[in-house]
């Protein structure tokens, strides 16, 4: 059996508006569950498909705060 996590989580989330968006973030970080990382990546690579240089450029900066 061949799934796609990719492919399944962007379905799930087909259609939610910010505050579903939200709460689920939220609530994926606040749980903190390791099985939350893949759906968290794969908002991630949505983030930065959809984000202008600049944008990308403050991504990048809030993460170098966020490891050092």
């Amino acid at each position: 059996m061949n799934i796609s996590i990719r492919g399944y989580i962007k379905d799930n989330f087909k259609n939610t508006n910010k505050q579903e968006l939200s709460e689920s973030i939220e609530g994926s970080l606040k749980e903190g569950a390791e099985e939350s990382l893949p759906g968290l990546g794969v908002f991630f690579e949505v983030l930065w498909q959809n984000s202008t240089t600049e944008q990308k450029e403050n991504i990048l900066e809030n993460l170098t705060k966020g490891f050092n």
